[in-house]
């Protein structure tokens, strides 16, 4: 086994896209060179050009998700930030969530700690093996005092793609609040927000929507307002002591990741482009030829949908005997393949799917992943099964 000669293959698409598109790295570099002042912090022509980043980048996002007012759009650093923004400015003490237990350690630690501070109360829908729920489950855990549903689109180890516009419909007829964690699917899962029945919707600029790390953002319905995670400038009514109650202001303290969002603007525009539902379709064709050739090999036990059912591009699997850890490290090194083992920072997904002592590889998919890419990996995977004698 030698990696000599070998081309990069990168499947660790759910973490980050790469590469990039070229116009994404072009505005980040020309924002850098000529629009560096800051954005809404002056009056003198690059504050005025780097302030027009950010809005047609709003703008962008809006014509995306399908909101009404690109204004309702606060920018943020990542998924996680957006995720901890929402729960905490929303929930209260004695607040009843409800939330899925296939999700990301970015929505567990946070209502964790509010558990642990102002006493809400959390209850966790159980899913089956694959990450599939049931809506009537979701509707049992309602209780009186529940303020807010949060669920992810997609489940970054099973793939799994979660019935929201069901759960919105619900949750909008129960008078509570949807929180939906786009973090898998933004950019490559067609979502509206209005007819999906989404109030707070966080997205990652640098995965689905092609734009560089340290990007995101969190959608508040105008029929909502939350408290603010962070407080300080924000370059308008600094004269008051109080956060300004205007949007976006009201939840972007300090300067913004102008080069960044220059970037994320164009990786939106080359989605709207292609299409979240073309991409999508590309990304499960890939993933089920992965599903099929590794179904073919005895010792590997896959996790999530089966073949021919609906799931993003994520594929997750372990090979009797070959700690994922090893398997990962052998790729790598053996074989120049990106993929990711280990916990993928959802342990209650590794719960439903039965791999909480061992973990997982997951191999993830992306709009410019090819067919030779994943047969380079059947090919690897089946090598080395082999060489193991399994």
């Amino acid at each position: 086994m030698s990696r000599e000669g070998q081309p990069f293959i990168y499947l660790d698409h759910a973490a980050t896209s790469w590469p990039k598109p070229p116009e994404v790295t072009e505005a980040v570099v020309q924002a850098t060179l000529h629009d560096a002042a800051n954005p809404g912090r002056g009056s003198h022509a690059m504050a005025v050009r780097a302030s027009r980043i950010l809005f047609e980048t709003r703008k962008q996002l809006a014509k995306l998700f399908h909101i009404k007012n690109p204004n309702d759009i606060a920018f943020a650093s990542n998924t996680t930030m957006a995720l901890n923004m929402a729960i905490k400015g929303w929930l209260k003490p004695g607040d009843h969530v409800i939330a899925t237990a296939v999700e990301h350690n970015s929505v567990r630690r946070p209502l964790y700690y509010l558990e642990q501070t102002i006493g809400i109360e959390v209850s966790y829908i159980e899913s089956d093996l694959t990450g599939k729920l049931k809506v009537e489950d979701v509707e049992s855990a309602i209780r009186p005092h529940t303020t807010l549903i949060i669920m992810n689109h997609s489940s970054n180890l099973l793939g799994t793609i979660m019935p929201v516009a069901d759960v919105g419909e619900l949750a909008r007829k129960n008078g509570i609040k949807l929180l939906v964690d786009a973090a898998q699917s933004a950019g490559i899962l067609p979502i509206d927000v209005e007819a999906m029945g989404i109030d707070m919707l966080a997205f990652p600029g640098h995965k689905g929507l092609l734009g560089p790390q340290g990007t995101g953002g969190l959608y508040i319905s105008p029929n909502m307002e939350i408290e603010p995670l962070l407080h300080g400038g924000t370059g308008s009514q600094s004269e008051a002591l109080h956060q300004p109650h205007v949007r976006p202001d009201r939840y972007e303290a300090g300067t913004q990741n102008t080069p960044g969002l220059a970037g994320l603007q164009m990786g939106v525009r080359h989605v709207l482009k292609e299409t979240a539902a073309s991409i999508h379709a590309k990304e499960w064709a890939l993933s089920q030829r992965l599903l099929e050739g590794l179904s073919s090999l005895n010792p590997v036990q896959l996790l999530g949908p089966g073949i021919g059912e609906e799931r993003t591009g994520i594929v997750a699997f372990n090979v009797a005997g070959i700690d994922p850890s090893e398997l990962s490290f052998i790729l790598d090194q053996h074989y120049n393949i990106a993929v990711r083992a280990g916990f993928h920072c959802t342990p209650m997904a590794h719960m439903a799917a039965g791999t909480s002592a061992t973990g997982a590889i997951r191999a993830s998919v992306g709009i410019y992943t090819t067919t030779a890419e994943v047969e380079a990996l059947l090919h690897a995977i089946k090598e080395i099964t082999e060489q193991y004698g399994i």
